[in-house]
């Protein structure tokens, strides 16, 4: 939306070409790098793609293209389908003695009014949400990403020194994992230059792709004939 004018910037119109560069090209490359040729942001070949009907292809997802683990890291960790819990059928059982519990009514003071259980969520400084996952020291260890929890719940650890994870649609409240998508630093890096290029340069990038294009599609004709 142009804050000025407070209008909708106009939508992009999807000529036959870019269809069937989209359709031909989604389920195997990076949708950034399609996004770049075509000319239009990423968000949008999301959506289009999402419209379609197109998704990626399991083998590109097992790739290291998409920049996902590879499905085997911190299984040894994880609940195995159909496992029980440790606990199950030890409703009040006790791990520890009496003597040190807190009586009924007792508050023990400020801190203990200010506490909050494991499972807690709140949202940081930077507008992540998190979840509290632990009472352990230290206490900047206490308190996780949410997104990192989700993730690492069905994917495994993340080596935050070299991935991040990113939300597909910007919105940092919304860690479902669909809208999560784990890339390398580099790639990072590389997403967040893009988007500083000024808008005549990236102007004369897409010109400099879509003449790729039409160089590529030529060399196909003739090969063709």
């Amino acid at each position: 939306m142009t804050k000025s004018k407070n209008i909708l910037a106009p939508r992009h119109k999807w000529t036959e070409l870019e269809l069937r560069t989209l359709t031909s090209r989604y389920a195997n490359e990076r949708t950034e790098l399609i996004a770049i040729d075509i000319g239009v942001s990423t968000q949008s070949v999301y959506t289009k793609a999402q419209s379609l009907g197109l998704v990626k292809s399991k083998k590109y997802l097992c790739s290291p293209a998409a920049c996902r683990l590879d499905g085997i890291k911190g299984t040894s960790n994880r609940f195995q389908k159909g496992q029980p819990a440790w606990n199950k059928g030890m409703k009040g059982l006790q791990t520890g003695g009496q003597a040190g519990w807190f009586k009924p009514g007792h508050r023990g003071g400020k801190a203990l009014e200010k506490y909050q259980p494991i499972g807690t969520i709140r949202t940081s400084k930077d507008g992540y949400l998190q979840m509290k996952i632990h009472d352990n020291m230290p206490l900047q260890s206490r308190w996780r990403g949410l997104h990192l929890v989700n993730w690492e719940a069905i994917h495994g650890p993340v080596n935050t020194k070299t991935h991040a994870l990113c939300f597909r649609d910007g919105n940092k409240e919304n860690c479902d994992i669909s809208n999560l998508e784990l890339i390398t630093r580099a790639e990072l890096a590389l997403r967040n230059m893009i988007t500083a290029i000024p808008p005549e340069v990236r102007k004369v990038m897409q010109l400099r792709g879509a003449i790729t294009r039409q160089i590529n599609k030529r060399k196909e004709h003739e090969q063709q004939q």
